[in-house]
Formats: structure tokens, sequence, C-alpha cells
């Protein structure tokens, strides 16, 4: 959790199924670690003052809320139970984290031998949303982006992106900010992709204006807008090169539907990408990313920069990751980055 609370509730999401979701129940407790649940804190989550539910194909839907009260940066283990196949599932491929499974009704079930299977995916859960934490009205921040939001290098369990600092920031100052994470790994700009889903120009208004309360949105896109063209893989196409004209025009259209739902759109430079382990920098997509990253410094669209390119910059040679900061794969942010990442943005922006 990035913030606390005094109620809660689940969202859950169909999107992708291709026929109605049926929930046979669901409960929400406090983790005590891996897939043990604290007895005393299970609530049983209602929708529509029903145990069980049905999500449309295509849809989201939301539980009632509960009493429970949550603190800033604690873990909720949440359980969900289908009797029957569900089909296609809506799920987070990225989660860094583990999603237990068990056959049979275990949404009673405090102890972990229970749940002998693990993936390190989430399913159909996309969102916990927290009431009664303090400041009323809008105060949420959302962090739109790729893999470098989605936080592909950081240690899996460990809470690590970059997203998750900010989160620790915000409550070290008692700032009572929650922090949507709507990263996605190889998401686009422009183009939808096999891997990447929809890409954010599509998935705006789902992913981050449609959440409540939202007060600020940090933007990381374009970076695979680049560098998918040099890739030969059906995980990211389709791939046309684009040009940094086309991926400014593309920021411009988030900016500019930021500000008519009232929301502050902070823009993220594009960081680093020579060097990486797979193919996809090349002179004609470096001089778009410079192009791209100059107008967010300095054009005044956003209303706020946090220059992650200069964050990331390797000093001896600016157009590579700082090896201290970078993962294996030679482009994304590790733990030690994503510190830095979060510690550049000025709270006051968001």
């Amino acid at each position: 959790m990035s913030t606390g609370g005094t109620s809660v509730r689940i969202r859950l999401s169909n999107v992708y199924g291709t026929k109605p979701l049926r929930l046979s129940g669901a409960t929400i407790g406090r983790s005590a670690g891996g897939a043990i649940v604290w007895p005393e804190t299970f609530r049983k989550l209602t929708f529509g003052r029903s145990t069980s539910t049905v999500v449309p194909a295509g849809r989201e839907l939301v539980s009632d809320a509960v009493p429970l009260t949550t603190s800033p940066l604690e873990r909720l283990a949440v359980t969900l139970r289908f009797a029957e196949p569900t089909g296609p599932a809506t799920f987070h491929r990225f989660a860094l984290d583990k999603t237990y499974r068990a056959k049979g009704d275990r949404l009673s079930d405090v102890g972990s031998e229970t749940f002998t299977e693990s993936t390190n995916s989430w399913y159909y859960l996309s969102g916990v949303e927290v009431a009664g934490g303090g400041r009323p009205g809008r105060n949420t921040v959302v962090t739109l982006g790729d893999s470098l939001v989605d936080g592909v290098g950081a240690t899996p369990g460990a809470d690590s992106r970059f997203p998750d600092h900010l989160a620790e920031r915000l409550a070290a100052a008692r700032r009572p900010f929650g922090v949507v994470n709507a990263g996605i790994g190889s998401n686009k700009l422009l183009n939808d992709s096999a891997c990447g889903g929809d890409k954010a120009l599509a998935r705006l208004q789902r992913d981050v204006l449609s959440r409540p309360g939202v007060r600020s949105m940090i933007v990381h896109l374009g970076a695979n807008d680049l560098g998918a063209p040099q890739v030969d893989d059906p995980c990211v196409r389709p791939n046309p090169k684009v040009t940094a004209k086309q991926l400014i025009d593309g920021h411009r259209a988030l900016i500019r539907a930021a500000h008519a739902h009232g929301v502050k759109a902070i823009g993220m430079t594009i960081l680093p990408m020579k060097g990486a382990l797979f193919p996809i920098w090349s002179e004609e997509a470096e001089r778009a990313r410079q192009t791209v990253n100059t107008w967010i410094r300095n054009s005044g669209e956003y209303d706020a920069v946090v220059d992650v390119a200069k964050v990331m910059s390797d000093p001896a040679d600016p157009l590579k990751p700082r090896p201290g900061y970078v993962f294996m794969d030679g482009l994304h942010s590790n733990d030690a980055g994503n510190h830095a990442i979060a510690a550049s943005i000025d709270l006051k922006a968001l």
C-alpha cells in the first residue's frame, strides 16, 4: 500500500476477457508475509452487497468498501475464488511479486501450506483503493509509462520500483498521497503491441484519469517507440519507425487530456538507451531521443520535469546509463537507480 486509511475496496479487471468473469468470493486482510494472513484482520468483500459477482468482458468492477485500518507502505493479502474456468485472464505480466494458487475454497485460509503454487504475475486485481487516510479530495499521483515505471530491473518482492520509493518519500514527509503504478513493460506511446498492451494514448482514460482522486500524472514514454523498430520480435509488433515530432505530438495529447481533467502533467525525459544487451539503439533513434528530451526539458508544456536521462546517464558517456544504476540488461534501472530517480522528484511539483 502506498497510503493508509480506514476503509478499503478492490478493483477487478476483465478488460481483456472474452466472456463474463464469475467471481465466487473474495477476502482481504493484512499480510503476514508470503501467503500468510493475520486471521483477525480477515474481511469478506462484497459487490453490491453480494459475496459473488460477475465482471462483464471488457469491463472493470469495484467492490463495496469494508472497514480496515491500514498504514502507508504495509502489505495486504487479497484472495479471489473462481469456481469455474475463467477463459483468457487479464493480468499484470511483470508484477515482480507473487500470486499464490490453490484448489478449492481457500478464502479463509491463513497459512501458507495450502498455497502450493505461485506465479510472478498478478491476475484480475487491478487496484486497492483507500479512503479515510488524511486530507480529503484529490491526493493520488499516477505514474504512467513503460518498463522503467513497471519496475523491470528492480529486485522481485522488495518494492524497489521508483514509484515505490516515491511513496516512501511521501510517507516520510507525512504527505497523504497515494501512488498508483500504471507502468507496463514494453508499452508504447503511439502503438499497441502484443506484449506491451494498449498504447498509452488509448489507455490514458482507463488507467489514469478514471482513477479516484487523481491530482498529478508522471509520464515516461517513448523509449519503446524508438527502440522497437530495431527489434525483430512479434512481442513488440507493430513496430514502425516514429519521428521525434510524432512523439512530441503524442506527449502533447497526454498533456491536453490531463489538463482537461484538472490533472497536473509531469514529464520524464527518456532514459539512456545505448549499450543495452538487446538491439534497441541506433543513431537515428538517438537523435530523436535527444530532440524529444530537449522538448520535455525546455518547452514548458509539461507542468514540471523529472530529468531521468540526467539521473541515469554515465558521466563518462552520457549516451549510456550510469554503471552503478543499471540492471544487468544494460538498460533498466536497478534498485540504486530507482532510488536516485525517486530522489530527483520535487515533491512540491506533485
